[in-house]
């Protein structure tokens, strides 16, 4: 049974949404699904933008054959070859022995190392500046290298003012129906997941992310829709969107506020940052969110770095280092590129304290990290006795928010 909708007049999304996978390139939850975005354009010439992944091949072909409803395929074009994109590929090109597939020479390699045959199918390469045109419809690429793989390319379709944006502008969930931004409550039950998204699948290519805006800044006033290859489709109140991205391309918190990380063993780090968050309430910090680094998936701790401007870490002190969770976080962070924070460092142990010059280290390697001159030394647990120093620990902190 297909499961189509329609775009504009002559473009159709013929894509699918999987529910089955739990993790996202095998690492990243996603408990709302994810959709595998593809789309027909019906012209004197036909043509398919990308594929999906090979979970979801079969419900991926009914769409493009009800779609096509007996016409021949001409194109198939590929902006992207990761395999959740172009895994089915070599079931397009089977089905339609005529078609021609249109992609960048580096795509083109890339198909070959993933083992397709492209024998007897006429590969048309294109690139920075390149036009196609299937009737009434022209089609130009921009070249988009390492947004987030060196292949990619976006285009854009100039007559509906339709951007195909490849992994640019996707979002984690899947699309059960719905098709447009428009037609769900995004900044409520989609926004987290598309930071999420971005800062952990894109968010190590700001400085490209930022390069592919300012070539889609010549044509925005032309830009009508938005077609990703993950989630909605977008055709209202775009600038919403393009800003959430130019602020997390620059590595810019989205709101003043603080993330409290906390590694504990036995549960006396915990008690203290719980503490600690109740006094930045109290003076006047009103958006603080508190993550278990052991029991926090690293995508959620990542998205969270980027939406919020301070960051506090506290960690005990683990065979004289930093408790390993907490230090393959401090990895990601500077895996993904993160800087432009602030940061308030706890540390934790019973004997020889380690954990918050070894953190402070680790940032000290980031970029642009402020990191606050007082921290937070716990010797085991933080008594009552020591709540001038806790005080004084939020003092700093929020005054640094708040000012």
């Amino acid at each position: 049974m297909y499961n189509v909708r329609k775009v504009t007049e002559d473009l159709y999304w013929v894509g699918a949404n999987d529910h089955r996978l739990a993790l996202f390139e095998n690492i990243h939850p996603i408990p709302r699904g994810v959709s595998y975005n593809a789309y027909v354009l019906l012209d004197e010439k036909t043509a398919l933008f990308d594929t999906v992944d090979w979970s979801a091949c079969r419900m991926f072909l009914e769409n493009v054959d009800h779609v096509l409803a007996g016409r021949t395929l001409d194109y198939l074009v590929i902006h992207h070859m990761e395999p959740d994109h172009g895994a089915s590929i070599q079931e397009i090109l089977m089905r339609y022995p005529a078609v021609k597939l249109v992609s960048s020479a580096k795509a083109f390699e890339m198909m070959k190392q993933f083992g397709f045959s492209l024998d007897g199918h006429e590969c048309v390469v294109v690139k920075e500046g390149s036009v196609l045109s299937f009737g009434k419809h022209e089609v130009s690429f921009i070249g988009a290298p390492m947004v987030h793989w060196p292949e990619v390319l976006v285009s854009f379709e100039s007559t509906d003012g339709v951007l195909f944006s490849a992994d640019a502008f996707g979002t984690f969930g899947a699309l059960d129906g719905a098709l447009f931004a428009d037609e769900v409550n995004f900044d409520r039950d989609w926004i987290d997941d598309a930071r999420r998204y971005f800062t952990n699948i894109v968010g190590k290519y700001g400085p490209q992310v930022q390069a592919l805006l300012k070539k889609a800044a010549g044509i925005l006033d032309k830009i009508r829709y938005i077609c990703p290859l993950h989630g909605p489709v977008w055709r209202e109140n775009l600038g919403y969107f393009i800003e959430k991205h130019d602020l997390w391309s620059r590595y810019e918190p989205e709101q003043r506020g603080v993330l409290i990380v906390y590694a504990s063993m036995y549960g006396n780090t915990e008690e203290a940052m719980q503490a600690l968050a109740g006094r930045l309430y109290e003076r006047g910090v009103r958006s603080v969110t508190v993550h278990d680094v052991s029991n926090t998936h690293v995508s959620t701790l990542v998205a969270d770095t980027f939406r919020l401007s301070h960051l506090v870490l506290g960690s005990v002190t683990y065979n004289l280092g930093i408790y390993p969770v907490m230090h393959n976080f401090l990895s990601d962070l500077k895996a993904l590129n993160v800087q432009n924070r602030t940061v308030a460092l706890v540390e934790n142990g019973t004997w020889a304290i380690k954990s918050g010059e070894l953190m402070q280290k680790e940032l000290e390697g980031m970029k642009n990290m402020t990191i606050l001159p007082e921290k937070l030394t716990i010797r085991s647990a933080l008594d009552a006795g020591r709540a001038a120093e806790l005080d004084a620990f939020a003092d700093q902190i929020a005054a640094s928010v708040n000012g």
